[in-house]
């Protein structure tokens, strides 16, 4: 995704390779304040109870389509705190966040909990964007 105009991300190599920036400098623009998405239905209505890749995927759908009735798009998103049940799944929401985001990461934090609102919930995403 490209740098919007205005914005600096203070990248780190070590921070990089996990997939997000120390922090996202931004000018102007409207705050969106993004609640938090869980990903347990596709799409079709197929249940993704157990598929944490397709958990992950419908997360960021569901973000995406949030923010462009915001005007925006993920890559407005400067910060996003992801909570997941299992941290055997965060190098792989590492990988999948490096497909979605390019090399602009969003500031992140990544946080294993026991568990979400529901047993099938694999993984939660919250965020902050700056639109416009």
């Amino acid at each position: 995704m490209a740098e919007p105009s205005g914005w600096r991300y203070i990248k780190r190599e070590r921070a990089q390779a996990r997939a997000y920036s120390q922090a996202v400098i931004t000018e102007g623009g409207r705050i969106v304040w993004l609640a938090g998405q869980v990903g347990t239905t596709g799409a079709s209505g197929n249940s993704l109870a157990g598929d944490f890749d397709g958990q992950v995927r419908e997360v960021f759908s569901c973000l995406s389509q949030t923010l462009e009735e915001a005007g925006g798009s993920l890559g407005d998103m400067v910060t996003m705190t992801v909570f997941i049940t299992d941290a055997r799944h965060g190098d792989r929401f590492t990988e999948l966040r490096k497909e979605i985001f390019g090399d602009n990461f969003p500031a992140s934090a990544l946080i294993t909990v026991a568990g979400l609102a529901r047993p099938e919930m694999l993984v939660e995403v919250q965020g902050i964007a700056v639109v416009g």
